[in-house]
């Protein structure tokens, strides 16, 4: 077994920590920091990307072929699309996600001198005034406002606040940490995986192990409006994990619990042979597991891909119940991803053409194409096909 031992409070003191900070896609630079530091901290250097994403090398036995492990610092969250006459802000969303769990957040508007606290509400939210009609409006962006918890009755007033068109809005997280290990949240997409990959980079310093080749730790900072790791990746790496959330609603099978490999995205079919590693490298460990396709799904992995990286990609997520909506995770998960980032980082390399970018057909992998039952012995094929 080449899992480590993960430490839990600091997984879970991490989490919260990066809970706290606001970083809607476009309003990142304070979880950049943030991040950065931790890294430092656990002894690595950064590299910032002229926008902010991050990259932190831990080396190992060779630079060439190299791994990387990547999750996103940016949340959803909205924007100030009009200031009303009436006071109030339309808003627009930062990312995908329905107006339906926008409505009765609490929520901050940063300007340009500082924060101001807000409710996103819907245009009727007064019971005592609009009745029924309450529960009768219908449901969108276009259906609420932002109400500012400062005087602010009219345009003029919402500009002598200096609140302007463009400004961005962080939702707050309302989280909580429950004593059977759940944890409900918004942003758990995706804070909890970069407290995974911070969880799993502490494993690995504390025990000093090497690996055989060098790891890259990527934080990307706008993966909820699909840029994600176009511009992070470097030549020398051959292969890309990345952490993100699965989705346990009806008719998938992710699971709160162990490790959800994902199969298939929208953009289509994950690496075959590092999806297949992970899920013998869960075996092998005894890390439950279990294996899913995402429909309406993209992550890091597919910006990647589309930006023209020539990597082999593959994704590990924690089941999230209400994505995209009031999270819910369990601590399960969280140490099972971070269990097998650490096996995977020091497991050998199995495909070794992959070193170099481009080489002849000597060593290229191979796919079963055989039938099954060819491989099976001829007592098993008879009763297998007699069935």
């Amino acid at each position: 077994m080449s899992r480590l031992a993960i430490d839990h409070e600091y997984l879970l003191s991490t989490l919260d920590a990066l809970l706290q900070i606001p970083s809607p896609t476009g309003y990142t630079d304070p979880i950049v920091r943030h991040v950065s530091a931790e890294l430092e901290r656990l002894g690595l250097g950064i590299e910032l990307t002229r926008r902010g994403a991050i990259r932190a090398i831990r080396p190992g036995k060779r630079e060439s072929g190299a791994r990387a492990i990547v999750s996103h610092l940016d949340t959803l969250g909205a924007q100030v699309k009009y200031l009303k006459d009436n006071g109030r802000l339309e808003v627009v969303p930062i990312g995908h996600w329905s107006a339906r769990f926008a409505e009765g957040a609490r929520a901050t508007v940063f300007a340009e001198e500082g924060g101001y606290r807000g409710t996103i509400l819907p245009l009727k939210a007064s019971g005592h005034t609009f009745n029924d009609e309450v529960d009768k409006l219908p449901v969108g962006w276009e259906h609420v406002e932002f109400r500012i918890d400062a005087l602010a009755r009219n345009k003029e007033d919402i500009e002598r606040l200096g609140i302007e068109i463009g400004d961005i809005i962080a939702i707050d997280p309302q989280t909580e940490f429950l004593d059977n290990g759940f944890i409900v949240s918004r942003h758990l997409d995706n804070k909890a995986g970069v407290a995974v990959m911070l969880a799993a980079l502490k494993a690995m310093q504390d025990e000093a192990v090497e690996t055989p080749v060098d790891i890259h730790w990527l934080f990307t900072i706008a993966e909820e409006v699909g840029v994600g790791a176009s511009s992070v990746l470097t030549h020398n790496v051959a292969s890309m994990i990345t952490v993100d959330n699965g989705t346990t609603a009806p008719g998938q099978n992710s699971d709160e619990f162990g490790v959800t490999i994902g199969m298939a995205d929208q953009t289509g079919p994950f690496d075959y042979h590092l999806a297949k590693k992970l899920a013998t490298l869960c075996q092998e460990n005894e890390i439950r597991y279990q294996k899913d396709i995402f429909r309406y799904y993209r992550s890091d992995s597919a910006s990647a891909i589309e930006a023209g990286a020539d990597v082999r990609t593959a994704l590990i997520t924690f089941g999230v119940d209400a994505s995209h909506g009031y999270e819910r995770i369990h601590t399960h998960a969280l140490r099972s991803l971070a269990e097998l980032i650490t096996a995977y980082a020091v497991s050998p390399v199995m495909i070794k053409r992959d070193f170099k970018e481009t080489s002849g057909v000597k060593g290229f992998t191979r796919q079963p194409i055989d039938e099954a039952a060819q491989k099976l012995s001829p007592a098993v094929k008879d009763e297998a096909l007699s069935k």
